[in-house]
């Protein structure tokens, strides 16, 4: 796995997950479980969408 998320991305990728997991808990839904899954692309740096559309916002 090499990184293809840059540090920009992780940031946006993270506040995004937390907001959404954050809004699943208050309105009491399962659905703010899928706020894991761009939380975890921003804590591992590598996005499995960018890889089949040749997609890097990673500075190499």
């Amino acid at each position: 796995m090499q990184c293809n998320v840059g540090t920009t991305d992780k940031v946006i990728r993270a506040i995004i997950g937390l907001a959404i997991m954050a809004a699943g808990y208050y309105y009491q839904s399962w659905w703010g479980i899928i706020g894991i899954i761009p939380l975890l692309t921003a804590v591992f740096g590598w996005c499995p969408l960018y890889v089949p559309l040749g997609i890097s916002s990673c500075k190499k």
